[in-house]
């Protein structure tokens, strides 16, 4: 049944039968009214058009690859498939922000739309309150069957697509790699364990925080005997992290203390009853972090994690240095051989859990990949081009690049599936780099990648699933928490508000939690920090946040009837 739904969207997909107005298709405002007014009858359409056409986008890319997208394979494919001719405006990803809004402030020459546009939630809410882009939910319904299908299977991505006032204004990115409890992003930083140095020193892998400090101790004091077995060069170290540094972070050692929330990149958590929390002042993240600090003491942790950027952690990785490390994938910092995903801590009172990502429950997820300008005097067919985007033999390659290079590596190679069906094979790359070759042939911009593709449009990339594997078998089962705080789309005044409580709550909260790791005194400063947090606006931030998470929870429920 569901490979005979899949084969339905594909057909849509390539057949591109669309929807095109048959009235009020003037230009200007009225042509724009048209195409996103509901009641406008419409007509079907096909892609290749009769005559060729023309739509402007913005986008980024690489310094390392082209700047010229029309040369990508991809949108050679896509202007031979449609008919349309993309007038591109690329820039450098890492001039991209600049670029973009120095580019929509030149109202009168504005594209008619971006396809990478890096909209935050605040740019989507500005941006559509100074006329420069336009709601596309009717463009959505009309023209684009492929993203309305997704939005039918799975409605949360719809309702956070939707903006306070009920109006989309951007066409999103979608990455599912499992969902739910079994989504990839459900844990980032993943504390990877030396199993090569344990089994030369005849240890298990900790289950508890008092075992793992022990084996810590055995790195340490077995350091001169490590060193001379596996030629490591510059000292052994029995931990390694980067501070406050998303997946790098060693929070994760800590959710066996007290409640059992330890802490999060953004440091919310939900409790199993729908209340929003700031895990940095729980009572269990004040013992975790005295417990860490005790780590220091014993010289077991790295002295500089707490200065250190990327490349110097992971030039140590690569020189085999350290016992335990924590990031999304160890295949960046050393092998995946060597390593193994260290379990869920059992912490003094026995307690294991594991808490999950915020956002981690609908996988990977960009609500603001894409826009159309007010400019843009074709609506119809420009819904409907991107539209060809969420095409599930599409997006993969919008996402990790494509077949049919004849004079560089390529990611894919179209193969059949069980039914024999087209699908894109993942194809060993050998000693070429996967960023490297993804980089030089993915376009990214809106897509949808599901869960059910997978096997049936394209295979699982191999690294994905090693790590879905692993964490599924290691951590699965202690992931004991209801919710995670979902990706919700707040006004324009609330985000102003919760981007100065980040500024002054996080900053602070982070400050201090590296401060207490490093040199102690938590439970000395704590009712002062406890204070201080309240001064900064706690309470009214955990109010506004609140506040949405009872919003989306209503509005999924309402969806699910």
């Amino acid at each position: 049944m569901m490979k005979k739904r899949m084969k339905a969207l594909l057909a849509i997909g390539l057949s591109a039968i669309i929807m095109v107005c048959s009235a009020g298709c003037g230009n200007g405002k009225e042509h724009m009214k048209a195409e996103t007014d509901p009641d406008i009858p419409v007509e079907d359409v096909s892609f290749p058009l009769k005559e060729k056409a023309e739509l402007s986008f913005i986008t980024s890319a690489p310094a390392t690859s082209t700047q010229e997208p029309n040369e990508r394979t991809i949108f050679k494919r896509l202007e031979k498939q449609t008919n349309v001719h993309i007038d591109w405006t690329c820039f450098v990803s890492d001039q991209f922000d600049d670029k973009k809004n120095l580019a929509l402030a030149q109202f009168g020459n504005l594209p008619d739309g971006l396809f990478n546009a890096g909209m935050s939630d605040y740019d989507l809410l500005r941006y559509a309150k100074q006329g420069i882009i336009i709601p596309v939910e009717n463009l959505i319904d009309k023209y684009m069957p492929n993203l309305k299908a997704v939005f039918e299977k799975y409605p949360e991505y719809r309702t956070m697509c939707t903006a306070p006032d009920g109006h989309i204004y951007s066409f999103p990115w979608i990455e599912q790699l499992g969902a739910g409890k079994e989504a990839i992003q459900a844990i980032g930083d993943i504390p990877y364990i030396n199993k090569k140095w344990l089994d030369y020193l005849k240890l298990d892998v900790p289950t508890t925080t008092e075992e793992l400090e022990q084996v810590l101790i055995a790195f340490r004091d077995n350091a001169d005997k490590l060193e001379k077995k596996f030629n490591i060069e510059g000292g052994v170290i029995p931990m390694s992290f980067i501070i406050n540094n998303g997946d790098q972070d060693p929070a994760i050692l800590i959710n066996g203390f007290g409640e059992g929330y330890g802490d999060t990149g953004d440091h919310f958590a939900v409790k199993d009853d729908g209340t929003v929390i700031y895990t940095t002042v729980q009572e269990g993240y004040k013992e975790g972090i005295q417990w860490l600090h005790q780590l220091v003491e014993e010289k077991l942790v790295d002295p500089e994690a707490f200065t250190q950027e990327w490349s110097t952690y992971v030039a140590k990785g690569k020189n085999h240095r350290y016992g335990l490390c924590f990031t999304w994938d160890i295949a960046n910092i050393d092998n995946n051989e060597d390593y193994v995903m260290l379990p869920a801590l059992a912490g003094p009172d026995g307690l294991v859990n594991i808490t999950r990502q915020n956002n981690s429950e609908t996988s990977g997820f960009d609500r603001g990949r894409c826009v159309l300008t007010t400019s843009c005097r074709n609506t119809a067919l420009a819904a409907a081009w991107i539209d060809q985007m969420y095409a599930p033999i599409q997006s993969p390659q919008n996402n990790w690049g494509t077949y049919g290079e004849k004079d560089s590596f390529n990611i894919f190679e179209m193969s059949e599936n069980a039914e024999g069906g087209q699908m894109l094979k993942h194809m060993d790359l050998g000693d070429a780099s996967p960023v490297e070759v993804r980089e030089a042939q993915s376009v990214n911009g809106p897509l949808a990648i599901l869960n059910e593709y997978y096997d049936v449009y394209v295979t699982e990339p191999a690294d994905a699933k090693w790590r879905l594997d692993n964490m599924h078998e290691t951590y699965l089962k202690d992931m004991n928490s209801k919710y995670v705080y979902p990706n919700v789309f707040m006004s324009i005044d609330d985000t102003n508000k919760v981007s100065q409580y980040d500024t002054d709550i996080k900053k602070y909260a982070e400050q201090k939690k590296a401060d207490w790791i490093l040199n102690g005194g938590i439970d000395k400063e704590w009712d002062s920090y406890l204070k201080k947090m309240e001064q900064y606006g706690l309470s009214d931030y955990l109010a506004i946040k609140q506040k949405y998470f009872d919003q989306y929870q209503k509005a999924l429920s309402e969806t699910e009837k």
